[in-house]
């Protein structure tokens, strides 16, 4: 039997910096293959191991802006001293042909998409379990210097006060659990009524055969 049709989703991982929501990110998108990523653009420079295209799309200032302009960014927000943003037509075409996308983006971008895509959108925040384990992660990762660890500290607090803007909390003492909490919103989120859009004629087709 055909499945029923189904429009995709966009499902939103935002966090603080060092809560783990990129770990998280990965694990479902090496374990579910009808979720693929959202590449961003960005004006920050790749860090260590980043692939262009695949990590990010990383783009001049003037490019980001020209892109701004001209209507082609789902969100778009500035963190720190860079500038992110979701091209829109790779989601809007994944969409329509039933396939979920995956968003590692911040409270600010999470505001738009939900002003502009509310019916698309499921989100998601990762609290960590401690300041301190906060902190440790951060300084664990290696990546940046002393002084952005500290700046990403001193935002953790505005960041985590948006936590009600979101449809569900996840808060991560343990990978595994996170990623199993995330993976049944994720199933619940594909049942909706409303997205599956061949419901309609699958029902009908039932009751023709009653």
């Amino acid at each position: 039997m055909n499945p029923i049709r189904r429009r995709g989703l966009m499902l939103v991982l935002s966090s603080p910096s060092g809560a783990g929501k990129t770990t998280i990110a990965r694990k479902l998108l090496a374990s579910d293959p009808q979720l693929a990523m959202s590449v961003s653009s960005t004006t920050r420079p790749p860090r260590p191991g980043e692939v262009p295209g695949v990590d990010y799309n990383f783009v001049t200032i003037e490019r980001f802006r020209e892109m701004v302009a001209a209507g082609e960014m789902l969100e778009h927000a500035q963190v720190f001293d860079n500038y992110y943003g979701t091209p829109a037509a790779p989601v809007r075409e994944a969409l329509a042909s039933g396939r979920d996308v995956l968003f590692d983006i911040d409270w600010q971008g999470t505001q738009q998409l939900r002003q502009t895509a509310r019916s698309d959108l499921a989100s998601i925040f990762i609290l960590p379990p401690a300041v301190e384990e906060l902190e440790r992660r951060l300084r664990g990762r290696a990546q940046d210097s002393e002084d952005v660890v500290k700046k990403r500290m001193a935002k953790a607090g505005d960041e985590m006060s948006h936590w009600p803007e979101y449809d569900y909390i996840v808060v991560n003492h343990t990978l595994d659990t996170s990623v199993a909490s995330v993976q049944a919103i994720l199933a619940a989120e594909r049942l909706r009524r409303e997205r599956q859009v061949g419901l309609p004629d699958f029902v009908n087709g039932l009751r023709s055969r009653t």
